[in-house]
């Protein structure tokens, strides 16, 4: 989408997340990073995994930014595919929620998508800012506890005049779970639920206000009617032939 304008601040979607998974292989499904800039902060909204670096960088680059200049780190919840790439801002604050931290230095290693060794390192990392349900921790960004898909997520709201962004991670990670009060890939389904409509209730507040989900386009409602921002786009490069010159572009879209 281009660029928004909400209070003193401007947004941007670095990487667009897409609404879908693979079904053989687990690797398509990519998350939302989102760029917030203004009152002296450069924040990223999630990082993303391993294959999502080249794109941040490159699209940090595009805004005549280098990783070094980003001030804020913002995870949603710590599932790898949200939250790795914190160790490319080694000069920014890591916020993330204070009761998603303590959860996922529990989880068992080995058995889910927290990335054991990178949240453990997160837990001694001098710039580390653990935050609370309500808590204000950037001028007019605002912390909202949204459990269910993991037990500690969190929302974000960066709240301006006349409409406010609403970052939402997984908690509400698409059009679908939004529109269905359901949450898909959730620990706690009724929690998710709760958090759904927590999160109606924020986006309902302003009219004007956009929201920035975890796997899908940003989009605005109007009477609980939802309209997307942008234009999606995503395909795949593969290789059927004898060659590396001979390649096929599979687009993804609906039909």
């Amino acid at each position: 989408m281009e660029s928004t304008k909400i209070g003193g601040y401007e947004i941007d979607v670095l990487i667009q997340g897409f609404p879908g998974r693979m079904v053989c292989h687990g690797g398509l499904g990519w998350s939302t990073v989102a760029l917030i800039r203004g009152e002296g902060r450069v924040a990223l909204v999630d990082v993303g995994s391993f294959n999502m670096r080249k794109g941040i960088v490159e699209q940090l680059a595009k805004r005549g930014l280098e990783p070094h200049d980003v001030t804020d780190v913002i995870l949603t919840h710590s599932h790898y595919d949200h939250s790795l790439n914190w160790i490319l801002f080694r000069h920014a604050r890591i916020v993330i929620g204070a009761r998603e931290l303590a959860w996922s230095l529990k989880e068992p290693w080995g058995e889910g998508p927290v990335p054991e060794l990178y949240m453990r390192e997160l837990e001694e990392w001098p710039t580390l800012h653990p935050v609370a349900d309500g808590q204000e921790f950037i001028p007019g960004i605002r912390a909202h506890a949204a459990p269910g898909h993991t037990p500690g997520s969190v929302v974000y709201v960066l709240e301006g005049r006349e409409g406010d962004a609403i970052f939402t991670g997984d908690a509400a990670k698409n059009r679908a779970e939004l529109l269905s009060r359901q949450g898909e890939a959730t620990y706690d389904a009724k929690l998710s639920t709760a958090s759904i409509e927590r999160i109606w209730q924020l986006w309902k507040k302003r009219p004007r206000s956009v929201l920035v989900p975890g796997h899908d386009l940003p989009m605005t409602q109007k009477d609980g009617r939802i309209s997307y921002i942008g234009k999606r786009q995503a395909a795949l490069k593969v290789w059927f032939g004898e060659n590396l010159e001979t390649s096929a572009l599979i687009e993804l879209g609906p039909r």
